[in-house]
């Protein structure tokens, strides 16, 4: 081994501190080679390593009685009952989807399918949850609304059909945005989102599985960084489940499917630093993906696991062969040796280092039971896919990798896994945040609208907003439909897939705000969970456990930690209060860029049981004459509105600086959604719909106008209440 120290300079490229490299050095007893450097670079960066939330997330309530497999493999499963069980997950791809949208948003939809299926489940849906800089300028004026309405379609509520062609070209200085951005910004995020769109498109509809559900959010503060996270959700026999450990003395290492190149390499350490004006020049970091070859994967995968001869198997996402090969024998308190020259190569000249840290798409490391490995290979051919033993699980706690029949790298495994590094940083809640108010909002805010407000004409405003108006341009593009289990389609409170041959269903939503985060991150968390929960009780559905996913600026700043450690106790709260259990999840932290943070942006992907397809609920109404009636209580919760920001004309910046979070009474919200599902059990309402963004009216209109409605049916109410403004009833949040 080469014991010549690395320099200073190649130790920041790859993101790895003074203190960390000093500290390989005390675990190796000499100085890395700079294979073993990209290693530990790639092990110990936040993407993987998640060296800087561990400390938290253990507060998440992880256990249940459905649970059967929770956080720390490849995907969460739960039980559904009758021996089924589903397993998902939520993963970001928010860096590479702001270098190449397309193939960013495209191979992160690609990682969590993969995810899924490696844990023996079969995907049945996907979602996604996606945040973009605005597409349209704001309005100058502040007396027809604070935004400029998007381009309206027939129904008035419509965005604008196409976005601007992605010819137009990032602004020549990334940090050009503002709560009025440039017309090049505008033209920037509308190519990111085109890309984002289509990559998801792409991908899903290739791959063969329905993309059933999301949200689209635009805020100023994803400009610089977008968020793209894709969930998935896969239906598996209780025992058919498989674990991504590398078990039993002996047993060969196989490498499955797509060859190794180039491409993605440091792509895990990329998503663990913010960007700076060099961004753009990191497209060889992204990935290309191979929906098709995918495919391909998933049946021989599922083929090859009925056969009985896996032991374990583990997909090459993030890290590629580092981290399967690694997280595989840590799992198993186990060594690996493996030989990089049997490895699959699409390029010359590859290297050891280059190989371990590749991250090609849609490959697999499996451990086969020893003298089955012959088995493994001809089922892989069959799908004219690679596989080949490169190595066997050996005694001890090491990882050593030959190539070419050298040395390359000899490593402890606990050393990259469970001793990497663990940090407690610096917390401190943010000071004033603009004209010395106090981080506790002043309950006033907003101030009145100047002359007040035509209700009417603000109701039109929020549904022609590019927060609330429909986005079918955006699901138009997915396939939600391939495998005929969807039941409910984009456009509802959540989406529902039914479990063929049985009377069950499952429903889904993702949902976040991060406004509400920024403004108080412990309630802001709780509203994340509890609408989530509520959404999926408007299908009919108990919601059953989460997925999330915690999209966060740098948390070497104090005020960043503070906020994710806020949003870890109150999801906890709500979480326990629900019985939904923390059952998977990612951490993105580093969205900034030059110095400027997205909000704080929790997404929780929540899913639910339907015990009878036939109590399956849908938003829209269904007979004149019907009762309309508002469950649970309204307040005076305009402060941190899309009223406030569409037709009051207050920034984001004011909003947060100023409003309220929405009162959340986890204690209500239970008794309101247990309510509900004995209405829903006992076929006494029709229809069901969550109130959110836009409120109440917003509401209203969606259940006018649903597009999957039968026929158009209006809508009259009495809302006379004296200690309430129409503003705060009709668009209190």
């Amino acid at each position: 081994m080469d014991p010549t120290p690395i320099s200073s300079e190649i130790r920041e490229q790859h993101n790895l501190t003074a203190a960390e490299y000093d500290r390989i050095v005390d675990i190796l007893g000499r100085h890395p080679n700079l294979t073993e450097l990209g290693i530990f670079s790639v092990m110990w960066s936040e993407h993987c390593s998640y060296k800087s939330s561990r400390v938290h997330l253990k507060r998440l309530p992880t256990t249940g009685p459905r649970v059967i497999v929770p956080p720390g493999e490849n995907a969460g499963v739960v039980d559904i009952g009758d021996d089924w069980c589903v397993a998902f997950k939520v993963e970001s791809h928010n860096h590479p989807s702001f270098i190449e949208p397309f193939q960013g948003a495209a191979t992160g939809v690609g990682g969590i399918l993969r995810d899924v299926f490696t844990m023996g489940a079969r995907p049945v849906a996907a979602m996604n949850s996606l945040r973009f800089g605005p597409i349209a300028l704001q309005n100058k004026t502040g007396q027809e609304g604070g935004r400029a309405p998007a381009q309206q379609g027939e129904n008035g509520a419509q965005w604008s059909k196409r976005p601007a062609s992605a010819g137009a070209g990032p602004p020549s200085k990334l940090s050009e945005t503002g709560s009025n951005p440039s017309p090049a910004v505008i033209n920037r995020n509308k190519s990111i989102l085109k890309g984002v769109v289509a990559g998801i498109g792409h991908y899903g509809n290739c791959f063969g599985v329905p993309t059933v559900g999301g949200e689209v959010v635009f805020d100023e503060s994803y400009s610089l960084n977008p968020l793209v996270n894709a969930f998935a959700l896969g239906l598996v026999r209780k025992d058919q489940i498989f674990f991504g450990k590398a078990s039993g003395i002996g047993n060969p290492v196989l490498y499955a499917g797509a060859k190794t190149g180039r491409d993605g390499i440091h792509g895990a350490t990329m998503a663990s630093a913010e960007f700076d004006e060099e961004a753009l020049e990191k497209r060889p970091t992204v990935q290309v993906g191979d929906p098709f070859l995918e495919k391909l994967l998933l049946e021989a995968c599922l083929e090859a696991m009925r056969s009985g001869a896996i032991e374990g198997i583990q997909d090459m996402g993030a890290a590629g062969l580092t981290s399967s090969s690694v997280e595989m024998a840590a799992r198993a308190g186990t060594g690996l040796e493996i030989d990089l020259t049997l490895v699959p190569q699409r390029e010359t000249g590859m290297t050891a280092y280059e190989m371990l840290l590749s991250e090609s798409q849609e490959r697999m490391l499996i451990v086969a039971r020893k003298g089955r490995e012959r088995e493994l290979v001809e089922i892989f051919n069959k799908w004219d896919l690679d596989c080949v033993v490169i190595g066997k699980v050996v005694e001890g706690d090491r990882i050593r990798i030959f190539h070419n029949g050298r040395l390359e790298a000899d490593l402890p495994v606990i050393s990259l896994t469970d001793e990497a590094p663990k940090y407690e940083r610096p917390m401190s809640e943010p000071p004033a945040l603009a004209g010395g108010q106090p981080y506790r909002r002043d309950t006033s805010w907003p101030p009145a609208h100047a002359g007040g407000s035509d209700l009417a004409q603000a109701l039109a405003a929020l549904l022609a907003s590019p927060n609330i108006c429909s986005k079918h341009w955006v699901y138009e593009q997915y396939d939600t439909m391939v495998r005929t289990n969807t039941a409910l389609t984009p456009g509802a409170d959540a989406a529902v897939i039914r479990i063929k041959e049985t009377r069950r269903a499952v429903a889904m939503c993702h949902d976040g705000n991060g406004k509400f985060v920024a403004i108080n991150p412990r309630e802001g968390a709780k509203l994340a969970v509890a609408e989530a929960a509520r959404n999926v009780v408007c299908v009919g559905a108990r919601p059953i456990a989460v997925t999330n996913c915690l999209n966060f600026a740098s948390p070497e700043r104090p005020e960043v930690m503070w906020s994710f450690s806020e949003v870890i106790d109150g999801m906890a709260e709500a979480c326990t209060a629900f019985e939904t259990p923390v059952v998977s999840g990612n951490v993105s932290f580093y969205n900034e860029t030059d110095g400027k943070g997205i909000l704080p942006t929790p997404v929780i992907g929540m899913v639910g049981l339907i015990e009878d397809t036939r109590r399956i609920k849908t938003p829209w109404f269904k007979a004149e004459g019907d009762v309309i009636a508002v469950l649970g209580t309204t307040h005076d919760d305009v402060a941190a509105s899309e009223y406030a920001q569409t037709v009051l004309g207050l920034s984001t910046a004011d909003v947060v600086a100023r409003g309220a979070t929405p009162k959340v009474d986890l204690d209500e919200e239970r008794r309101l959604q247990e309510t509900l599902l004995k209405l829903i059990d006992s076929c006494v309402i029709r229809s069901a719909h969550d109130c959110s963004d836009g409120g109440l009216a917003v509401a209203l209109a969606e259940c006018c106008f649903s597009s999957l409605a039968r026929k158009a049916l209006g809508a009259a109410v009495d809302l006379n209440r004296d200690d309430l403004t129409p503003e705060a009833l009709l668009f209190g949040e």
